[in-house]
């Protein structure tokens, strides 16, 4: 008897290492995944439609100050943030870059419990890791962009230490605040978050 049950313990063992290992790859191939997407995204809209402001033919602006896929609704728009999601705190990048490596390391410290917890949490955490390390680039300036006007606290030739977003959507005459994947990732995480509290909590409560 203490030998099946022995075995049968070992047997549980591995399947739970198996289900953590595994959500554990799952986490690093959102993480991944969302900051590649984030990050070649971004480097492909600013160099079709260039920089905020300038546009890449003289004779016909329109064509690039807004790629419309849905004309008045949905399209592409560079514009660059210097404050955190939704365009708060301008001026901060680099505090919100502080913030953003005490997050990720918060992340990374929690992720095992994370894993441990549910597929839905490790998820979330890896949408969290994606929106978090996607404008953490962008906010040290890794993109590589300057500011090509002098004002706004700027000079010309300066490095930019901004978010750069592009993702432009029109909520009937109300401009939502451009945005890009890696904001796209983190709201998402949110949402997971609240429905996980609001939902799950519900139904084990």
């Amino acid at each position: 008897m203490n030998e099946e049950k022995n075995e049968i313990d070992k047997q549980e063992t591995k399947k739970k290492r198996f289900v953590f290992l595994f959500r554990i790859f799952v986490f690093l191939i959102i993480a991944a995944v969302g900051t590649a997407a984030d990050l070649l995204s971004k480097h492909w809209v600013f160099s079709s439609l260039g920089m905020p402001g300038t546009y890449r033919w003289v004779d016909a602006p329109e064509l690039n100050a807004v790629y419309w896929l849905w004309d008045g609704v949905f399209g592409f728009q560079t514009g660059l943030n210097e404050g955190g999601l939704f365009g708060l705190g301008q001026g901060g990048s680099f505090i919100f870059a502080g913030l953003s490596f005490v997050a990720l390391i918060a992340v990374l410290i929690f992720l095992p419990f994370a894993a441990a917890e549910g597929l839905m949490l490790t998820i979330t955490f890896g949408l969290i890791t994606a929106g978090i390390l996607g404008n953490c680039y962008d906010r040290l300036g890794l993109h590589g962009l300057t500011w090509h006007y002098t004002g706004n606290g700027h000079q010309f030739g300066e490095p930019v230490y901004a978010v750069r977003d592009w993702i432009l959507v029109m909520l009937g005459s109300f401009h939502y605040p451009n945005f890009n994947i890696a904001d796209a990732c983190l709201v998402c995480a949110a949402g997971l978050l609240v429905f996980r509290v609001v939902f799950m909590s519900r139904s084990t409560g």
